[in-house]
């Protein structure tokens, strides 16, 4: 009789993940390629790919792509502490996708704005920019939006040492969370606040 236990010479190894399949189209290849090497921490390899891609996406006259290099460029720049440039590079996919009222990717980039305007020391800035993505989740009925809104306020409140107002942004997470019934999140944002003001 046969035990239960399968003889590993039976065991066949499981085939290895397919790459995924490169793009027929060379500006997309270069941009895929170009996110991989972001993905990789190859900054400066993500850069070049990623201009090459921008310049055929402006060849074409493609505002999608043009708008998704530049948010990756930006991304680059970010990890290499290039935050002007990364600006520049946010603001112009910005105005193409507000020109296309793309509500997703405005608020997508509302995050990329914050990290600037933070680095940069432009607390009101960034704190606009936190009030504008709540207001937007609220509209949208999305209270997790909401949510993350309000911590990235109490933490640019903290960067500033505005203990008080980090307190109160706890405080309205955990009143959100408490609506919901989520007791265990209420409650550890309540602590968060009471350490602060302690």
């Amino acid at each position: 009789m046969q035990g239960i236990i399968q003889p590993i010479d039976n065991i066949k190894q499981q085939p290895k993940e397919e790459k995924k399949k490169r793009s027929s189209d060379p500006v997309q290849a270069e941009y895929d390629d170009g996110v991989e090497f972001l993905h990789n921490k190859e900054y400066a390899q993500a850069a070049l790919s990623l201009q090459n891609a921008l310049l055929g996406y402006e060849k074409k006259k493609h505002q999608d792509g043009i708008a998704n290099v530049c948010n990756q460029l930006g991304n680059v720049c970010i990890q290499k502490d290039e935050f002007e440039k990364a600006g520049e590079y946010y603001q112009r996919a910005w105005d193409i996708c507000e020109r296309f009222d793309d509500t997703m990717s405005l608020l997508s980039l509302s995050q990329q704005f914050i990290i600037i305007h933070r680095e940069a020391g432009e607390f009101g800035k960034a704190i606009d920019l936190c009030l504008d993505m709540i207001d937007t989740h609220q509209g949208n009925n999305n209270p997790e939006g909401v949510v993350r809104g309000m911590e990235s306020m109490a933490d640019i409140y903290l960067q500033q040492g505005d203990k008080k107002k980090a307190a109160d942004a706890y405080r309205s997470i955990a009143a959100i969370h408490s609506n919901f019934n989520h007791k265990n999140f209420a409650k550890r944002f309540e602590e968060k606040a009471d350490a602060l003001e302690a």
